[in-house]
């Protein structure tokens, strides 16, 4: 089989319909757009919303309220059982749980999350704990420490 022998699975295409061809073709005359009007010319449709010159909907109605979304912060969910694969000992961070791939993509931040069991001691340094995680970390007799971000510096003049 060559590139130009390759066809569509028959009945799985459909003729173009011919608009205009005549009365007995049932879609001569006007082809199916009516009686004259912006919608029956050349490239004349009327934009999304537009209700014929009567004010819309979306300007009659009142505007309410607002929407934190943009300033949401997304952080990355490390559980326990995640960390337990680490060795005891170990000083654990967003780098090295980005290099065991745990953590992925552009977040704010990581949070640890007590799902499972934590059975080795850990120095655990992120952004975020949940109470039972921190509670879990030190009780496996490891640290849980908050990472503390510097802020920008700001620009001096030259």
């Amino acid at each position: 089989m060559r590139l130009h022998e390759i066809q569509p699975k028959h009945g799985s295409t459909h003729r173009t319909k011919r608009l205009g061809c005549g009365e007995s073709s049932g879609h001569g005359k006007t082809s199916g757009k009516g009686h004259k009007g912006q919608k029956a010319r050349s490239g004349g449709t009327v934009r999304l919303g537009f209700e014929g010159g009567q004010m819309p909907i979306y300007r009659r109605l009142p505007k309410r309220g607002f929407s934190n979304a943009q300033f949401k912060k997304i952080f990355a969910v490390v559980n326990l059982d995640d960390l337990d694969a680490f060795d005891a000992g170990s000083s654990i961070d967003e780098a090295l749980l980005r290099a065991a791939g745990l953590v992925r993509g552009n977040v704010d931040g990581v949070k640890i999350l007590a799902r499972g069991v934590l059975s080795k001691k850990l120095t655990v340094t992120v952004d975020h704990f949940s109470a039972a995680a921190k509670e879990a970390i030190e009780k496996a007799g490891g640290t849980a420490e908050i990472r503390v971000k510097s802020a920008p510096q700001p620009a001096t003049a030259a």
